[in-house]
Order: structure tokens, then sequence, then C-alpha cells
């Protein structure tokens, strides 16, 4: 079992924030706006929660202003008295919290934030920071964060095009469809010469509708500026920091290329693609009248190709954007953190005020726990192929052709080198194996095509360091199982598999210097689909112990054909094909916005329950979807409720609601309080908690069934007819599933609720299944909801502690099957300890260019694959008031684990083996430190016993019990903190286990 404690990686100072598009896979973030790092009491930008509901939510209740939050279908009135008079007293409140704290003249906020998020952002020291916390109507003081950023076939696929496809059916036709719409991208800004983004014809049948709700401005920029038309209404940029890199734009325009892909996928207009001189057919966007709205909050870093900004200046895009007008927001930017943050809080708010939020789940796959962006106020989209694929075939000198992926041009027969084979003097056959920049020696490269493994550094990457080195073309495989992405490179590539890749490499190794191959010309093939992508990241979520089930929905997200910016372009051309997340999501965003224009008084969890309980589980081929790289069925999971089908979205039959009371019982329920009201009281002691299966959702999960289980859940007629539902349910294996009542009668736009008992007969403890539940009428509706359960076998503390020399203490185990319970026992270790002497602070970490520096330290340690848990920890008592160290924890290259409370003392505890880097960051210093020694513990606990013994060894339990285990220690050395661990297994296998923490 992995041990997972990762404090502050769950909370709101999370390290960085993992770009949704998996076309750059090794990213750096560029600066994050915040102090140049100083030797004596440095500051760092912090964003500041003030008590008291945005003008997005605000509901009456302050001296005589009335609410602000617009009504059902309505939007924000940004020129009424109230909203002004509202917005008035939100900048008292915030000029008087910083009065009362005592930083009223020594503190001026960078930004401040009033409609989806009420409070500021500023430059703080610790100190600062610590005050404000303690401040009357400051609710939280977060530290900020680095973001990164995460179609020509999909609109056939998807059913948009033709007589009888949504566009046609439900408009009248391509031309029509999103009118009345706004769509807000928050990205890396826009092409404005992209033909996808070119004028809508005038006159507009919707232009009284988008004037009297569209409230935003075109901002030019400094430099390279913009334009704007009637199909992108819009343009704004946010940085706070005045860092830009070389080549970038001071304005919306998009150096980076990843914000005009998903801005056209979502609501591009019809226009050729032509991808690197091959031409793929006609582009075009899901809502392709729809205007767009866009914000960029994401920069340009050219050392790795990737986008990225701070949580600063993305709120600042979240609040212009509901302030604007906007009717959906695509967010294709992932994190680490699936528990709220201030981002979250905003997009909270924003869909309170009706804004539909489609957001990226991620490219952390195909491991479990992966999923980002797991809000219930959000659509959280996984990424599935579509039918069509870009092959491209590799001819060996022996004559054996591999069949991979890949766009371009031809390579003739040339010579074949590998990669691991060809470095130059000094690198590792590992980074000279990937293709890593500056490994290729031109001796051995220079003409021929080169063999180079996926991984370590971002594909495209590897294309360049090819054509750097002289290299004509590269062949790409895939040293495990992934899936295949065609992408445009330096140099003609093509992207082979697993078997397809090792079999060139043993050709390299036979052939010698007679190695030779040809690559061959780009053919569209048909294939399977959807399936889901091995990149596409992947449920339960940690911080509901998946109760509730992310990802929502799967959409294509692999070789998305779309409109880029050909500076970022290796062919310089205005398309590219890119895969990930992020290219799914904004999919998702203009079918949303579609079905917002056919029902304009639709609430955003009503458009995401259409989408949800319509959508299919099987391929075209009526088959189960797939996972192409392990060719086994997919699961919930991995793509939640299914894959969109849009056509049957805008009739769905029945919808299941939710809103702010149950969204703040739910997070309640996983032990979350966020303070959201008009005080910064907690909002759980108001409110109450709910189990968070019992959320009011699409989808049924229950990640720790004991035994038995009863959900209820409440669905709405959304047509004029009244109508019978009948229960249809697929139990899961080993499980039982009753529906009370089995028939609905639910009367026109009214609702009905029902209960689910889910019991466990045989099911395998502590494994997810899954089956169904649909609704269906004589009407024809159906509505599907995926049923999630994984038995719990028992519950037993995550961590005891104890103290003394000498002691015990009792664990506590609620079990929830009959047999045996073996408890067993290794440890107690004490740390080793390094100290390293800082004299730097830095608070721009790279997370994803990791280095030492002045205020930086690195730890490298090899644990064995026996070990049980490791233990990384920074102590409190090690430093003044006033210090903030973090550390972040890398595991064989990927970082696993992030320490970032706001204080010095960190804790990340983690399992399994393997190498483990560890950078100690001193994010501040307090004032007139120079120098300091920083401390770093560590514990490495593995499998030998030691002085920590536990009783009984073996206990006879029933199901429902509690038992009682005894942990016992003595021989310590006082002054020494000590970890030890107790496992706890069944008859057949391990099944949970309880770190003791001593501090002798």
């Amino acid at each position: 079992m992995q041990l997972i404690d990762r404090r502050g990686r769950r909370g709101p100072a999370a390290a960085a924030l993992v770009l949704a598009s998996v076309a750059a896979v090794t990213l750096v973030t560029p600066g994050s706006g915040s102090a140049a790092p100083s030797s004596d009491g440095s500051s760092a930008l912090y964003i500041v929660q003030l008590a008291g509901n945005p003008l997005a939510t605000y509901n009456g209740g302050v001296g005589n202003i009335p609410a602000t939050k617009p009504t059902a279908g309505g939007k924000l009135d940004t020129k009424a008295w109230n909203y002004n008079a509202y917005r008035e007293h939100l900048r008292t409140s915030r000029q008087q919290a910083l009065k009362d704290a005592g930083l009223a003249s020594s503190t001026k906020p960078v930004r401040q934030y009033e409609v989806s998020f009420n409070g500021f952002a500023a430059e703080l020291t610790v100190g600062q920071a610590e005050k404000l916390k303690k401040t009357p109507g400051v609710v939280n003081v977060y530290k900020d964060k680095t973001y990164s950023a995460q179609t020509v076939t999909t609109p056939d696929f998807l059913g948009m095009s033709g007589q009888n496809g949504v566009w046609q059916q439900q408009f009248n036709g391509q031309s029509n469809a999103g009118e009345g719409m706004i769509i807000g991208v928050i990205d890396s800004g826009f092409w404005p010469e992209s033909p996808s983004f070119a004028a809508l014809p005038e006159p507009r049948p919707d232009a009284d509708t988008i004037a009297n709700k569209w409230y935003g401005i075109c901002d030019t920029g400094e430099t390279d500026p913009i334009t704007c038309n009637n199909k992108v209404i819009g343009a704004r940029y946010f940085r706070v920091s005045q860092n830009f890199s070389v080549g970038e734009h001071r304005s919306p325009r998009d150096r980076n290329g990843h914000g005009t892909h998903t801005a056209s996928t979502a609501a591009g207009v019809p226009a050729d693609a032509n991808v690197a001189g091959t031409s793929l057919g006609t582009a075009v966007g899901m809502a392709p009248a729809a205007r767009l709205a866009i914000y960029k909050a994401l920069w340009h870093n050219p050392a790795t190709g990737s986008a990225g900004g701070t949580g600063t200046d993305l709120i600042g895009a979240i609040d212009a954007a509901v302030s604007d007008g906007v009717d959906v927001i695509n967010y294709s930017i992932g994190d680490d953190d699936d528990t709220p943050s201030p981002i979250d809080i905003a997009f909270y708010h924003a869909a309170l005020a009706g804004v539909f939020i489609a957001a990226s789940a991620g490219n952390a796959g195909p491991g479990a726990n992966t999923v980002d962006n797991a809000d219930p106020w959000m659509t959280t989209v996984g990424a599935g192929t579509h039918p069509v694929r870009y092959s491209k075939s590799v001819t060996l000198g022996n004559g054996a052709t591999y069949e991979g992926a890949g766009v371009g041009a031809t390579v003739p027969s040339a010579g074949l080198v590998d990669a691991a084979n060809s470095g130059v003097a000094g690198s590792t056959p590992a980074n000279a194996g990937a293709c890593v920049a500056n490994t290729l020696d031109p001796a051995k490269v220079t003409g021929k095509i080169v063999l180079c493994a996926r991984g370590v550094n971002a594909r495209v990457d590897k294309s360049a360091e090819v054509k750097r080195a002289g290299g004509v073309g590269m062949v790409q495989y895939n040293p495990s199982p992934n899936n295949l992405v065609a992408e445009i490179h330096s140099v003609p590539s093509t992207h082979l598999g697993t078997t397809e890749g090792q079999a060139v490499k043993a050709y390299i190794a036979s052939a010698g210097a007679g190695a030779t191959a040809a690559i061959g010309p780009t053919e569209k093939k048909a294939q399977a689909a959807p399936g889901v992508t091995a990149f596409s990241s992947v449920g339960p979520v940690d911080y509901n112990k998946g109760d509730l089930l992310k990802p929502d929905i799967l959409a294509p997200g692999v070789d998305i054909v779309a409109a880029y910016s050909p500076e970022a372009n290796p062919a310089r051309s205005n398309y590219n094909l890119l895969s990930g997340t992020s290219m799914a999501s904004p999919h998702i965003a203009g079918i949303a916005a579609l079905i917002k224009q056919a029902n304009p008084t639709w609430t955003p969890s009503m458009v995401q329950s259409a989408l949800m309980t319509t959508a299919t589980q099987t391929d075209n081929q009526g088959q189960p979807i797939q996972r192409p790289d392990l060719g086994v069925a997919a699961t919930p999971l991995e793509y939640g409720a299914g894959h969109v089908r849009p056509g049957a979205a805008f009739n769905p039959g029945l919808v299941y609601q939710s809103g702010p009371l149950e969204w703040i019982q739910y997070l309640c329920g996983t032990g979350i309080d966020l303070p959201l009201g008009e005080d910064s009281e907690s909002a759980c002691a108001t409110t109450g908690s709910i189990d968070p299966s019992d959320l009011n959702y699409p989808s049924i999960s229950v990640g720790d069934l004991r035994i038995k289980q009863k959900i209820t859940r409440t669905v709405t007629n959304t047509t004029n007819q009244a109508s019978v539902y009948f229960a249809r349910v697929q139990a899961p294996p080993g499980v039982t599933v009753t529906v009370t009542p089995s028939t609905l009668t639910v009367l026109p736009r009214r609702s009905a609720t029902y209960t689910i008992e889910i019991t466990r007969t045989s099911a395998p403890l502590d494994q997810f299944t899954q089956g169904s539940l649909s609704w269906s009428d004589l009407r024809g509706h159906t509505v599907k909801s995926p049923i999630v359960v994984r038995p719990q076998s028992l519950d037993a503390p995550a961590t005891v502690t104890g103290t003394g020399t000498s002691g015990s203490a009792q664990i506590k185990v609620g079990t929830y099957y009959s047999g045996q319970l073996k408890a067993s026992a290794a440890g107690l270790v004490a740390p080793s300890i390094d100290t390293y002497k800082l004299s730097g602070t830095e608070q721009g970490f790279n997370v994803n260019a990791p280095a030492t520096g002045p205020g930086v330290a690195r730890k490298t340690i090899n644990v064995p694959n026996t070990n049980r848990a490791v233990r990384f920890s920074t102590v409190n008592g090690d430093y003044p008031a006033g210090a903030d160290i973090d550390l972040y924890v890398y595991l064989n290259g990927e970082l696993v684990g992030v320490g970032g409370s706001g204080g010095p003392e960190e804790t990340v505890t983690l399992g399994g083996g393997g190498t483990y880097d560890v950078f100690v960051v001193q994010y501040a210093k307090a004032p007139g430190v120079g120098t300091q020694d920083v401390k770093l513990y560590t514990h490495v606990l593995d499998s030998t016993p030691g002085s920590l013994s536990v009783s009984p060894a073996t206990q006879n339990v029933t199901t429902g019990q509690q038992a009682t285990v005894t942990a016992s220690w003595s021989g310590l050395t006082p002054g020494v903190r000590y970890l030890g661990v107790v496992d706890f297994a069944d008859a057949t296998a391990s099944r949970g286990q309880t770190l003791v923490d001593v501090r002798a």
C-alpha cells in the first residue's frame, strides 16, 4: 500500500500546475511575479481572501444594498447602482483589513478581486501574512502558486455536422450554432490573424443579445498589438510581474500557441487546416457562431515551449471574465492539488453566477488518483481518441516496415542510428537516448535518421535536438506502453509503439553502421473510437476518497487539429496537431455553449448533467470503450459517465441539479471548511455536512462502502410534459443495488426523489467495481448514471502519535469483513539529518526544471523497493519567526510530493522505492537573518523489526466490529523523532497501515 501524506500538497500552498496539453511534457514556468529574492525579510506574492461574498454571488444583507447576484439565465449588471454600491463596500472592507493589520501604509495590493473572489493580491513578508491571517474580516491568506498551461474530424465524429447533426437539427445550420453565446478562454492568448478567428458575416442576428450582456473590452496591448472583431469581441492580458521572456508579447497575442488552439477548438469558424504542407481538411470549432473573449494569463517560456502564470493573474482573469459577461469558461490548466484553492473558490462563485466551467482533467495518467480540477461546480474532461489517426511508417534496410503516427514530409533512405549510442562525451545513455538538448554528437548524427526514446523531455524537443545535431529524421518510440501522438516536428518524424520500437532498436544493434531507414508519407486511417488515452488523468479523487467520480466525461483529445501560433510552430503554419486533456476540454466548452443557447435558463449543473447522463460507454464499433495502449476495457474512473454525445444532451429528459448549499455540505463531508459568507466563521457550522456520496450529482460513487450504504438523488423534469420513468440497474459485480421507488412519475418542470441502497455481497475488498443505473420513459429518454463502488476492508487511522522514550498508543480499527486481522510492526527508525547553509530566498522555484541555488538545496537518496515509507521533513523549532521552508520531492524524476504550508515546518511522507530528489527551498527568512542552517530530516522505513511491537498480532474480527491494536515502544533516545508503521492484513492480503510517529 502506498502512503500519501503530502502535507501541504493538498492545501493552498501546492507548488505548480501542469500543462494539460501533452504537446510539451517537460515544462518550465516563467517568473511568478513575486519580489526579487532578498537576503533580509524577503517578500512574495500572497492572495488574501476576505469575508463576504463577491459581486457574482452577493445576495443582499449589507445595509440597504440589494443583491447583485444575477437571476437564472441573467448576467451581472455592472452598470446598476447596487453593483457599484456593493463594490464600494468591498473596497472599504479591503482598506479596513489592511488598516486593522497595521499594513495600510506599507502594503499596496497589486491586484484587487471583487467579482468572483473577494480579496486582493499583494507582496507580503511572512510576518505580514501572519498578521493578516489573524485580522478580523480575513478568511485566509494563500501563498501564490506558479501555474503552467496543460479538430478536422471531431465535428463529424461527435455528430455536429450533416443534415441530421446538431448544427442543423438544433440551430438550422452551422452558421447559427452558438449565436448569442460568449465563450471565455483563459489561456496563453490568441493569434488574431488566424483564419479561425475571421469576422462573422454581418449583420449579426444576435447583435442585440450580445450588446446587452457584454461589458468587456479589447485591450490591444503595449507591443505587437492585436485587433478584435465580431468573432473575438474582447481580449485582455494579465501579468503582475514585468519580467517577460524574449519574444513574448505584452498583449493578448499568443506566443505559445496553446490558447489559440483551445479557443479555435471551442468556437473557431470553418477554415482550411494545412499542417506542415499537408491539408487535413476543414477545421471548425464546436460553436462556430459563438463569440470569443480571450484572457491571457499564461506566458511563454522559450526554454521549454510551455506557458505559465500565477494564481494572482489567473484569478484576475476569472474575475474579469465573469464581470465581462461570458456564458462559458474554458480552463485547460491543471494542478497537482485536488482540494479547493483560491482559483477553485473563484470558479465556485463564477458557477453560481451562471457561468459553465469546462476544465481539463490533467495528463498524469494512467495512474490512479491523478485527476485535477475535481470540484463539483466544474465539468472535468478526460481525453479520448477519435476515428481518424495520422499514420506514418518507417521502412528499415532489412525490408521490415513499422507503422506509427506522424504528419509531415518523407525522408528517403538514410543511415539510421540509436540516440543512446550517439551521445557526446559526458552525456548519459538515458539522456542521449531520449534526445535531450545538447546530448547528441553531430559527428554521429549528421545526415542520419535518429531513434529517440519517449520520456525525460518533451517529444517536440527531441526532434529539435536531432535537427541541431544535423539529423534528417526521427523515429520516436515508447519504452513502455503508451499512446501514439502525431504532431509537428523539427524534422520528419514518426512515433512507434513499444514492440515496434524495440524491433527498430534490435535492427540497429545487429546492422551496425550499415543500418538504414526511410520515413514514408502521412496517411489518414480509420480506427475504433473513442478510446481512453494513456496520459488522461484517472480517478478517484484523493480528498473525497472516491465519493465523487471524476473525471466527469470524455471528449476528443488526441491529434486534434486546430489553429496555432506560427511563432511556436516548427513548420511555421497557422495550424497544428496537439494532444492532451487541454484539447478535450474546449470541445465540452463549445458544446455547453450550444446547450445554453438552446436552454438559456439552465444552470451550469443542469448543462453538466445533460452532458453526462446522455454520454455513451461504447465506441463506434459497438464495443465497450477501450484503453488502446493496453487492449483492455476502460472504466468510469477513466472516462466518467462516458464519451460526450452532443445530440442527445439537448433533450435529456431529467437532470440532476446542485448548487451552493449542496456544494458546501459536500466539502464539509470531506473535512474541508470554506468560509464563503459575509463573515469568516465556519461554513460547516451553518450548513452542516452530507456524506460526499449524497451530493446530487449525475454519477454515483462510493469510495468507502462499509457493508451497506443508502444514497439519495433528486431529478428534475426539463420538459413540458409529465413522464413516467422506470429504473434499470446493472449492478456492479458482487454488489446488490436496490432503487426505491423503481418507478418515478415526474411532472413538467418538477422534481422527484429516489434512494439507492448499495450492499456488498462478494465484491473484492479495496477494489473498485462498476455498474450503472438508467431511468427510461416512453418518450425516448434514457438518463444513465455510472455506479462506482469500492468495498472497504477496514478503517485505520493514517497516523497515531506518541511521546516518551517508552510508551504505547492504541489503534482503533474498524473491520468490514469476518475473519482474521493480523498486525505487524516495522521500525521505529530515527531520521538522518542533512544541514545546508542557505543565504538566499526563492519564491519562483521552477518545479519543471528544479535547480539548486543560494536559496535551494538538494538531497538525492536511493530507497530500496522493499521500503515501507519515506518521510522528509523540516521542523519549526529550527528557525526564528518569519521563516518559511518548502519541500519538493521527486521520485525517479517525477514530482510526487510538496510541502508548502506557509511556515518552516513541512512533512512529505510517501511509500515505494526508487531515486528520490528532495529540493529544500528557503521561501522566506526572518528579518535580519543572513546565511542560516536549514535542516532536512529523512526517515527511511523498511520492513526491519525494531523497537516497535504490536499486540495482539492476530485476532478474529467480524463485519462491523471495531478492533483494538496496541503499538508499544521502549529504549528510544530522548529528543529524537521516530517513525514506524503497523501493517494490517487479513488471511489473503495487506489491507492497510498506520504510521506511528513518536517524539521521544
